[in-house]
């Protein structure tokens, strides 16, 4: 199987209905920037990142790919009489669960933190930016398109979780976090 199929060179994209749409329609911008975020979480992932958020994330990694597909398949009557993967609840409390493990080890927040610290955190803190850019887009797609509900509420939690990940990575690596000091 070739890697190219030349079917996009025209500027579309096919979505998993089957219809094709502008490669610069929002809903594959919010997919696009969803499948960008897996891949700075995939660099968090290869800089030396601590267990147990190592195998957090490459968890999290997977399900991105169901929220991309997720975001990627139209809620219609073509799609819903197929069996697709879709983001679930289940995953957004998988999240709250971790973000509280990984609290009971840190000290409380007291200012505001910079990115930075161990390069894993680091990378965490750019995942967290770019998972807010994806629900950003997320919920301006859902201004004129149907949504799973549960795509937007995991991309916030995910962000969330991103900075408690961040966090406790440096907690477990003996780094600071950055303090924001102001002027």
């Amino acid at each position: 199987m070739k890697i190219y199929t030349k079917t996009g060179d025209d500027g579309t994209t096919g979505l998993f209905n089957g219809k094709r749409v502008s490669k610069a329609e929002l809903r594959v911008e919010a997919y696009g920037t969803v499948d960008e975020l897996n891949t700075v979480i995939g660099l968090a992932v290869s800089f030396e990142c601590p267990e147990p958020v190592k195998s957090d994330l490459k968890h999290i990694m997977n399900i991105l790919f169901t929220v991309g597909a997720d975001l990627a398949t139209p809620i219609d009557q073509f799609i819903k009489s197929k069996a697709i993967d879709r983001t679930s609840e289940e995953e957004i409390i998988r999240l709250e669960h971790a973000i509280d493990r990984y609290d009971e080890d840190l000290e409380p927040l007291k200012n505001f933190i910079l990115p930075g610290g161990h390069h894993a955190a680091a990378y965490l803190h750019n995942a967290r930016t770019v998972c807010r850019r994806a629900e950003r887009l997320t919920v301006e797609l859902t201004s004129t398109e149907d949504i799973n509900e549960n795509v937007v509420k995991y991309l916030n939690r995910l962000s969330d979780y991103l900075f408690a990940a961040a966090r406790f990575v440096n907690h477990l690596t003996g780094v600071d976090d950055v303090i924001w000091k102001g002027k």
